[in-house]
C-alpha cells in the first residue's frame, strides 16, 4: 500500500516541537462526556434537553427516598 499523503504533508515537520498530553490534564478536569445511545439521541437533541431530564430524575429519586429537597 502505498503514500497517499501529499509531499507538502510532511507530518515529522508539522509534528515538530509537538508536546504529548499538552491539554490532557485540563480536559479531563473540566469535561465529563457520556456516550449516548441512537434511541436517546432522537429524543434529546440539545444538551439542555438531557439536563433538564437528568435534573426530573434526580427530583424523582429525592420523592421516591422520602429526602429533602437538597439545593
Amino acid at each position: 500500500m502505498g503514500d497517499e499523503l501529499r509531499p507538502e504533508h510532511d507530518l515529522r515537520q508539522l509534528l515538530q516541537g509537538g508536546v504529548r498530553g499538552k491539554y490532557a490534564k485540563r480536559y479531563r478536569a473540566g469535561t465529563n462526556l457520556v456516550p449516548l445511545d441512537p434511541d436517546v439521541r432522537r429524543v434529546f437533541r440539545s444538551e439542555k434537553s438531557v439536563n433538564e431530564a437528568l435534573r426530573l430524575v434526580i427530583e424523582l429519586r429525592k420523592i421516591g427516598t422520602g429526602r429533602a429537597r437538597a439545593n
